[in-house]
């Protein structure tokens, strides 16, 4: 594409539409329209460069001129509360969705390894002594995992658990700038926890206890990590091949779309740090605490595969830039 002619052919337009942008407040009727209209089109126009031209000032341009107008088109007609229901059934769900072979994989690997670590535990004794004196173990199996739930007043745990679990996920979200190998470390290390106490548990006869209070809330806690360690990952990845975009254009792409993950996990991780503080130590019917941990993980990868499938399905971007209200029109 010549992209100076490109701009010659529409550079009007876009500074028609700063104008409107401008005075925004003052619009009569029409103009309301010319400004959906310029700001519809110049959308496109942004699309088209985005694929065609590496120029970054011409995309900056225009990604500030896009979001400028979007605000100006729906900020003041579009309440708060319809642009959070947006983004828990559209953006987050796209995202997690456009993502899951990346946290399925996460979990697959995450979850072999821990077996491993568990296997080699249960089987060698010589490992077990070297973990712990043996008064450490059995005051491990027999008291302080169980009693780890109900050592504080539920919603105290709940919090904490939660603030703990967010920060965990953040960290490896982070961790995807730095090519995303630090999050492979997040990710075997809560493996390694993980296996290190089943292992323990499952060779002194506690196998029942660990996964009776381990799976309530487990399931989701678990899948929000991976998924938060699949967006570090694609991040990371996304540095070292950013496709067919260029790295200046596929990288703010990217960590946009990761910021989906990051908010979206926020209220997933409270979900799972309410079923831990309220649920894991205080229900004592053992199939109903771990029935409601997977009518949780359940619903949650129903919501992802559903939603997200048909957000995709119907074009969703997962670039927080790109408005909902984006329509094509001819270039």
């Amino acid at each position: 594409m010549d992209v100076d002619a490109y701009v010659a052919a529409h550079d009007e337009e876009w500074k028609r539409l700063e104008r409107l942008i401008n005075n925004s407040r003052k619009l009569s009727g029409a103009e309301v329209d010319e400004l959906v209209e310029l700001y519809q089109r110049t959308a496109t126009h942004l699309s088209v460069v985005r694929s065609s031209s590496p120029d970054p000032l011409l995309v900056g341009r225009l990604t500030s001129l896009v979001a400028r107008g979007r605000a100006a088109v729906a900020g003041a007609q579009a309440p708060m509360w319809r642009d959070v229901s947006r983004f828990f059934t559209v953006s987050f769900p796209a995202t997690a969705y456009r993502m899951r072979w990346w946290w399925i994989g996460c979990a697959v690997l995450g979850n072999l390894f821990s077996l491993a670590v568990a296997i080699w535990i249960v089987k060698n004794p010589d490992v077990q002594a070297s973990i712990g004196t043996p008064g450490q173990i059995r005051e491990l199996v027999e008291k302080d995992f169980a009693n780890y739930y109900t050592e504080h007043s539920a919603a105290s745990f709940a919090f904490k658990v939660w603030i703990n679990n967010a920060w965990v996920s953040a960290v490896a979200i982070i961790f995807g700038i730095l090519l995303g190998i630090p999050v492979i470390w997040v990710l075997f290390q809560n493996q390694l926890n993980l296996g290190l106490t089943g292992g323990l548990m499952v060779a002194h006869g506690k196998g029942d206890i660990f996964f009776g209070l381990i799976l309530p809330h487990g399931l989701l806690e678990l899948t929000a990590v991976y998924l938060a360690c699949a967006a570090g990952l694609r991040l990371g990845w996304t540095i070292i091949d950013p496709g067919h975009r260029p790295r200046s254009q596929a990288l703010p792409e990217e960590g946009r779309s990761t910021m989906n993950i990051a908010l979206g996990l926020i209220v997933v991780l409270f979900v799972s740090g309410l079923i831990e503080g309220f649920v894991t130590g205080w229900v004592h019917t053992t199939w109903l605490r771990i029935g409601i941990g997977v009518v949780a993980e359940v619903a949650f990868l129903t919501y992802i595969f559903v939603l997200g499938r048909r957000a995709v399905r119907a074009g969703e971007t997962t670039d927080i830039l790109d408005g909902p209200d984006r329509a094509p029109t001819a270039a």
